[in-house]
């Protein structure tokens, strides 16, 4: 147990970040957050704001030293450093977890692997692989770079070859995944939070509605049918005990025109759709336990 006083470490300064720093300084915490911004949100509301590189070794030294427990505000920090701080103190998420959702091959390979439903989906890895990709799929599609595409960026529409070879060319023929668009009715999530001995809660579900890509209205709970919110946590909460998560995570899914749920991706921390348990749940509220 670690108990107000501790020092918490934040890899990562952003807004998810600094609602994490006022809420811990709040119980009585004390926060160091490490960002390369000098004006990171987080970093203002700090105890301490180490300015510097995700892998900056001094840095992480210096964190490891004072923190009892360290996590992380987004995804696209480098395992590299996790795995560092990890030889020295406590670390949530593990490297593997960030590895495994950082890309998106990786993140959907394995949801893929667990058996989950997914949109239909191929890896592209090169230019020469296009053809073959198009032509295994139904049209029309989305291109989505593997890595670094977020909130609508690096994403683009297919209805062809010669799209598709726009989009790739676009992105710098980086590694990319092609899904088939499917019919959708609206998008949910699932945020939930596991603790080490394996036990999981679940929020209530939340449907999301997109402006431009970013998540712009947050309805609650969704307006889907029970049995729907049912599989939503259950599904979100087997991947969290596939991948031996510790802490916050969300799921976001589709769920298609006949009301079948899709896998979409995962967040490996808390999650804009969450923004509403800051002010309408509690501290003593009875969350749902997952199965």
């Amino acid at each position: 147990m670690i108990l107000p006083g501790a020092t918490l470490g934040m890899l990562g300064g952003g807004q998810l970040g600094r609602m994490f720093t006022i809420a811990a300084r709040t119980l009585g915490y004390r926060v160091c957050v490490l960002d390369p911004d000098p004006d990171s949100p987080a970093g203002a509301m700090a105890d301490e704001h180490l300015c510097a590189p995700y892998d900056d070794m001094n840095s992480l030294r210096r964190m490891a030293v004072s923190c009892e427990a360290v996590t992380t505000e987004f995804e696209n920090i480098p395992a590299g450093s996790i795995r560092a701080l990890a030889s020295d103190c406590v670390v949530h998420p593990s490297a593997r977890a960030l590895e495994t959702t950082q890309d998106r091959i990786r993140e959907k390979t394995f949801i893929r692997d667990l058996g989950l439903p997914t949109a239909a989906f191929t890896a592209v890895l090169e230019a020469g692989e296009l053809d073959a990709a198009v032509d295994g799929l139904r049209m029309p599609g989305i291109l989505k770079r593997s890595s670094l595409g977020y909130d609508g960026k690096g994403q683009y529409p297919v209805n062809d070859i010669d799209s598709a070879r726009r989009g790739f060319s676009a992105e710098g023929n980086v590694p990319s995944v092609l899904e088939e668009r499917v019919e959708l009715d609206r998008e949910i999530s699932v945020i939930l939070a596991r603790h080490n001995c394996g036990l999981v809660h679940c929020f209530p579900v939340a449907e999301n509605e997109h402006r431009d890509g970013i998540l712009d209205v947050t309805t609650v709970p969704a307006r889907i049918s029970t049995d729907q919110a049912d599989e939503a946590r259950r599904l979100a909460s087997r991947l969290a005990m596939a991948l031996d998560y510790v802490g916050v995570m969300a799921v976001e899914f589709f769920v298609t025109t006949p009301g079948d749920l899709l896998v979409n991706e995962i967040a490996p921390r808390p999650h804009n759709s969450g923004h509403y348990t800051l002010d309408a749940c509690c501290s003593n509220c009875d969350v749902t336990q997952a199965s």
